[in-house]
């Protein structure tokens, strides 16, 4: 007798391939069947794994000493480079101290940091905020600022015992007074909810203001210290109808990438000498686990003169 058509056959099969997913979509029936089918199958992916793993083992074994040699040197001229830079800071920072002191200045900058760490991200997509693992219990306070290894990040808006939300200076509700680099031209830098730029307002349409141009703060407002690197200007637009130049600032600062942050305790604030049983002496080996007091390694200069808090 002659048994059913492959079309036939096929057919059955796509139904009862149908049924299956149904069934095991929206019951429980199939799931000790799907565990134990489950079980007899991870011998095969570990055989099938097991080329994959042989070639790696293969090519370590063969990675040759000339290539480890030459990796080990060229991150020997690195550091030795970085040491360089350093010690080039350390001497502007000392040449900084002496003309401030020729001129009679009032009062040195002093600041200590504190290392943090970031633990979470505002999910509010209206909203640029950070969550930080130092709290009151390590002297963080409102207003307080905060930094990256490259630039400004923000401030501090709330405290709690153990951890601390930073408003970043990108979120529509932040400013803070700035100056270009380069001429000392003031303004206010704002937040636009993307993080990749800020705009400056109230820029005058006749401002000696250039792509490229550095942002640092300016100190007013008594809130940032001076000199603290906020971005880069990377559009200017000038239109003669309009008494304002259109003015974007892409920020320094590592805002989506940074994880170790500082908190800086700034004379002007108040808070210098909050901490003042903690060692100030950075150990950068015990950096990553963010328990480290540190002094910057470079003080910027603290602008003079008092405005209204801009934040």
């Amino acid at each position: 007798m002659k048994g059913p058509s492959l079309g036939v056959r096929f057919l059955a099969l796509t139904v009862l391939s149908i049924v299956l997913m149904v069934v095991d979509a929206r019951f429980a029936a199939l799931k000790p069947l799907r565990s134990q089918l489950g079980m007899l199958l991870t011998p095969l992916y570990y055989v099938a794994e097991l080329p994959v793993r042989a070639w790696d083992t293969v090519y370590l074994q063969l990675t040759s000493r000339a290539d480890l040699i030459a990796e080990n040197e060229s991150l020997r001229a690195e550091a030795l480079l970085t040491k360089r830079k350093l010690q080039k800071l350390a001497a502007l920072t000392e040449q900084n101290v002496r003309l401030r002191e020729l001129l009679n200045s009032s009062e040195l900058l002093d600041e200590r940091v504190l290392v943090a760490e970031l633990i979470g991200v505002d999910p509010n997509a209206f909203t640029q905020r950070i969550l930080i693992n130092r709290g009151e219990r390590d002297g963080v306070f409102l207003g307080q600022p905060v930094l990256d290894a490259t630039g400004l990040m923000g401030q501090v808006v709330e405290v709690l015992p153990f951890s601390a939300r930073v408003l970043l200076i990108t979120d529509v509700s932040h400013s803070l007074p700035v100056q270009v680099n380069r001429n000392g031209l003031r303004a206010i830098a704002t937040g636009t909810g993307n993080s990749d730029w800020l705009e400056l307002r109230h820029v005058s349409d006749t401002a000696d203001i250039r792509v490229d141009d550095i942002v640092v703060s300016s100190g007013l407002g008594q809130r940032f210290p001076a000199g603290y690197p906020v971005g880069r200007v990377t559009h200017v637009n000038r239109d003669s109808s309009q008494p304002f130049a259109e003015v974007r600032v892409a920020p320094t600062a590592q805002l989506n990438r940074s994880r170790y942050l500082l908190l800086v305790f700034s004379p002007e604030s108040g808070y210098g000498d909050v901490l003042p049983a903690l060692s100030l002496e950075a150990d950068e080996d015990a950096l990553p686990d963010t328990g480290t007091i540190t002094e910057p390694d470079a003080a910027a200069p603290q602008t003079e003169g008092e405005q209204s808090d801009a934040q």
